[in-house]
């Protein structure tokens, strides 16, 4: 590892200010992309900026018809977190699942997000739940985040200090994971809002996205034999050593199978 400057900042104001007074400098989450990477040399930021010991960014909060997480709270927190666990049990067992026990108890959900690695499992219900990403600066919708492979709609020095998701009548999520890295091959999350039915695809393609032709099969029916019937293609999804894109899609409708049944059984 090489010399960096090392910034530990209590509040968000002084976390940005530091970020534009450095042009290469980086936010620090839980560090398990980023520190990697640095070790590499496939990035080499001057400074970083700590985020982790933001008050109101590590907090968790239940009200109304949402839930706010804040963008520092780690993905043990989210799992084992009792609020989270009654209002959206499908979150809160998909953050309980994240990688390794190390990985859960350092990385946060703004990270992640902010990281958008296309197999990552926070992006699928962000988008699944169409949850709002909240900025230093303004909101944006999940619909307008994820923009391509490790790739969103965040400005250089923008920062995730909360993430709000709606409650939902129904959710869960499922995936079929790397047995080495733990990231999804596959994952697919199933959320059933007032209006209809939303699935996002992570670890499939280039990019998280949403599979219109299970949202509209679920929306007229919510049950597993639904899900299970529908053809997903293959043209667009990832072929490499782990798996075939023929492979992948053949597992979304499957794995969306089960999430609608570990849906029903929240």
């Amino acid at each position: 590892m090489y010399s960096f400057d090392y910034q530990r900042p209590e509040q968000s104001d002084a976390a940005v200010q530091f970020l534009k007074q450095h042009e290469d400098a980086k936010y620090l989450g839980g560090g398990q992309s980023l520190l990697p990477t640095m070790r590499l040399r496939l990035a080499r930021p001057s400074a970083l900026v700590d985020v982790t010991r933001i008050a109101a960014m590590k907090s968790i909060a239940v009200t109304g018809d949402k839930v706010t997480i804040g963008g520092a709270v780690c993905h043990a927190e989210v799992g084992a977190n009792a609020d989270m666990k009654r209002a959206l049990p499908g979150l809160a067992q998909l953050a309980s699942h994240i990688g390794d026990r190390q990985v859960r108890e350092r990385g946060t959900i703004g990270g992640s997000l902010a990281n958008d690695d296309p197999a990552a499992c926070y992006p699928a219900a962000v988008l699944a739940l169409n949850a709002t990403i909240v900025t230093d600066r303004r909101r944006i919708a999940a619909d307008d985040f994820f923009l391509g492979m490790y790739e969103t709609a965040l400005e250089p020095d923008e920062l995730i200090t909360a993430v709000e998701f709606p409650l939902v009548e129904r959710a869960a999520y499922e995936k079929f994971r790397n047995p080495a890295s733990h990231f999804a091959l596959v994952g697919v999350f199933v959320a059933k809002h007032a209006d209809g039915v939303r699935v996002a695809i992570t670890g499939a393609a280039p990019c998280v996205f949403r599979a219109s032709e299970l949202e509209a099969v679920l929306s007229k029916e919510f049950s597993v034999a639904s899900a299970r019937s529908t053809t997903i293609s293959a043209d667009t999804l990832n072929d490499d050593m782990h798996a075939s894109a023929v492979y992948r899609a053949h597992l979304i409708p499957i794995l969306a199978g089960r999430a609608v049944d570990r849906a029903n059984s929240f």
